[in-house]
């Protein structure tokens, strides 16, 4: 879990994606700010525990990174190291950056998925407040890094953060420029690897750290069978006449470390599959999270939205839908 704190935003248009088509007549307009809300909630301290008690990686166990998920890394950390105003060797940039991964979401050091959604956080805030299906619930930490909307992830949304090239684009010059001003403070290297890992708590008593090390030592086995997305799917829709990239997020199809997906791995519910995008609405952008009814077993489809830059557990807008088709595969109100 990515603890609070401000980090530049990324200028990426987003996902959205298919609906089945319902009885009811469409609802216009209800993505953005215009449906039920919930909200109120803030940080959990049973999930910021879970996530340090978590954290260690098996011992001697190998890491396994995905194939293009290791690429992205390895690209935006030889970038920020040649633009850090201190000395760091692009295979430093690299280790760094990758040292949070596994102690977040995969300490048995299988590849991390991209795809993974935070279990810790299960707050009622984060839940559909109509109560239409399990599955219709926020997870805010997303992705390799676990983009929170709580801190690192406020501007990012499931797509952004789920696309390990996105998401590595931003994590990895973060994590340089703090790792270079904690140097120029004076820190010794450990020092200042462990203030660029402050905002993850899974490292609070020294598991990246310890991966850091094992990386040094023996490096990284890469997986062919772990893309970019992690198992989540890009596809085009339309949704209230226009155009959208999406990006289709399905639990059940995750690729790497799965062990997020097991009913009883935390307290917080699996989410039933969604489409993820960007919507603007009366010039302010939104994180949507669109479930089909097909796909959450509510009798409508339904979409939560986050204003980019909130805490998803301190406001989402909950929206009856039936105006969205996934153009790809031909699903939804098409």
């Amino acid at each position: 879990m990515v603890k609070t704190q401000r980090i530049r935003r990324l200028a990426v248009v987003l996902v959205v994606f298919g609906v089945a088509a319902g009885t009811a007549a469409p609802v216009a307009l209800a993505a953005g700010g215009d449906g039920t809300i919930s909200g109120g909630g803030g940080p959990n301290p049973n999930a910021e525990r879970m996530s340090k008690d978590r954290g260690w990686v098996v011992p001697f166990a190998p890491l396994h990174f995905g194939a293009a998920p290791y690429e992205a890394v390895e690209t935006a950390a030889t970038t920020a190291a040649g633009e850090a105003d201190c000395s760091i060797s692009a295979t430093e940039a690299t280790y760094l950056t990758l040292s949070t991964t596994w102690p977040e979401v995969s300490p048995s050091g299988a590849s991390p998925s991209p795809m993974t959604l935070s279990r810790y956080d299960d707050q009622t805030s984060l839940a559909d407040p109509e109560q239409r299906a399990e599955g219709l619930f926020f997870n805010p930490g997303v992705g390799i890094w676990q983009l929170d909307s709580a801190g690192l992830g406020a501007k990012e949304t499931a797509a952004t953060a789920i696309d390990s090239s996105t998401a590595a684009a931003t994590m990895a010059p973060h994590m340089v420029d703090a790792y270079c001003s904690a140097i120029n403070g004076g820190s010794s290297k450990a020092q200042a690897r462990a203030t660029a890992w402050t905002p993850w708590h899974a490292c609070d008593s020294g598991a990246c750290e310890d991966v850091y090390q094992r990386l040094e030592a023996d490096g990284v086995t890469k997986d062919a069978d772990v893309d970019r997305y992690g198992g989540a799917e890009k596809r085009t829709c339309t949704f209230e006449g226009a155009e959208y990239d999406c990006l289709y997020v399905d639990p059940s199809a995750a690729q790497g470390e799965d062990a997020w997906t097991a009913p009883d791995y935390g307290p917080a519910p699996v989410p039933a599959p969604f489409y993820a995008f960007t919507y603007e609405e009366g010039g302010v952008d939104y994180e949507v999270r669109y479930w089909m009814k097909g796909d959450s077993g509510a009798s409508t489809d339904v979409s939560a939205s986050r204003e980019l830059g909130v805490d998803a557990r301190s406001k989402l807008s909950w929206a009856e839908e039936s105006t969205l088709c996934d153009t790809t595969t031909g699903t939804g109100n098409c």
